[in-house]
């Protein structure tokens, strides 16, 4: 991670205090430290630095204990100048979220921060509910960024974006119907593709494990999978889907359904999520089936995580620099106000001068057994 001098946070920060007041976001008091920490994504020390260059300037006043009062008449009037500022939203904190998610968001910061601009982590379930609108409402009244980026987004959270006319970019796979930017990895054809190399290496039972409350990421997948497995010429083929939540448990009784079923154990399965990926690895273990050598698995999504696992899972792959890299671009059409011309930007699968097919194809060979490989995306 990058280290930025705290002066230079702090400027940035106050230059955010700053527009907000001009903005009328706060009109009598700024929110308390522990609150603008929060928001801020910042120390309580660079948190107060920022408030002592805002009472140099005038703008408020500490008034113990109630807190820090914005002056009365001095409130300024909204710079043009005002450093350019992107919004991200989360369900939950950084630091929880997967490595990979976590990975691209500090690199984005920091690529944002080389163009001046701040990039402020916003994070919270009530995003997230079945009806967002009044948190939305209320973080966007709050927060008025310059661009929004919206990661592990919901159905209800991309179609209040879009009728709202913000400038947004989805980081992820949008739903039918809504019409906003997106950047996100092409999950139809990588499970069609895994479908097909399965196929090719001698599978006839596949299954797909995908989550519960699948977003749209997933559906696609299911698309994909399905489209996949019908191009097959062998009539004795059967694909199974079958689903999990986020834990243990869940994916357990997932297994148990497909071992259940008329046409017996899958061969080989394609699971969506890594985390439920390290689940089905050592549940297969408890049922006495080795991977690779009884039963091949292939992993939608890599993570760290993965790699402490031998032999090296098949997964297909995206560095979180590149992804980043694909983010960067429309959003700094969109701080700009300049509206993204091309309203889907998705990453394939590639490896390099080989395709990711080939790749696929040299470690997996003949055997259904072997299905064990790294997929670059």
């Amino acid at each position: 991670m990058t280290l930025i001098p705290q002066r230079t946070v702090a400027s940035q920060i106050a230059a955010q205090l700053h527009a907000n007041i001009a903005n009328a976001v706060w009109r009598d008091w700024l929110p308390t430290e522990r609150v603008l920490c929060q928001l801020m994504q910042a120390s309580r020390n660079t948190v107060r630095a920022a408030i002592k260059q805002l009472k140099a300037e005038g703008l408020v006043r500490s008034e113990k204990p109630a807190g820090n009062r914005i002056i009365a008449g001095s409130r300024p009037k909204p710079n043009a100048d005002r450093p350019k500022s992107v919004g991200i939203v989360v369900p939950e904190t950084v630091n929880k979220l997967r490595p990979l998610i976590a990975l691209w968001i500090d690199e984005l910061k920091d690529m944002l921060l080389e163009e001046g601009c701040i990039l402020r982590v916003h994070d919270g379930r009530q995003y997230y509910r079945k009806n967002p609108a009044r948190a939305l409402a209320r973080l966007t009244r709050q927060n008025p960024h310059d661009a929004w980026v919206l990661v592990l987004s919901s159905s209800g959270m991309q179609q209040w974006f879009a009728g709202k006319n913000l400038h947004c970019l989805v980081a992820g796979s949008i739903y039918p119907g809504v019409q906003l930017p997106f950047c996100d990895l092409d999950y139809r054809a990588v499970c069609q593709h895994a479908a097909g190399v399965l196929l090719r290496a001698g599978h006839r039972r596949i299954a797909l494990l995908n989550r519960e409350t699948p977003r749209a990421g997933e559906v696609a997948g299911e698309l994909g999978f399905a489209k996949g497995m019908r191009l097959s010429s062998h009539a004795d083929v059967t694909a199974d889907i079958v689903y999990h939540r986020d834990d243990v448990d869940s994916v357990e009784r997932a297994l148990k359904k497909l071992r259940s079923s008329k046409g017996g154990f899958p061969t080989a399965i394609i699971v969506s999520s890594s985390y439920a990926y390290a689940s089905v690895v050592t549940l297969l273990a408890g049922m006495r089936l080795r991977v690779p050598h009884d039963i091949s698995l292939v992993s939608r999504d890599d993570d760290p995580l993965l790699d402490a696992l031998f032999p090296a899972p098949a997964r297909y792959t995206v560095s979180p620099q590149a992804f980043a890299r694909r983010l960067i671009g429309p959003i700094s059409y969109l701080i700009r106000g300049v509206p993204v011309c091309s309203p889907t930007m998705t990453l394939v699968a590639s490896g390099g001068n080989t395709s990711a097919a080939r790749l696929f194809r040299h470690f997996v060979g003949r055997e259904p057994t072997a299905a064990w490989s790294w997929l670059s995306v």
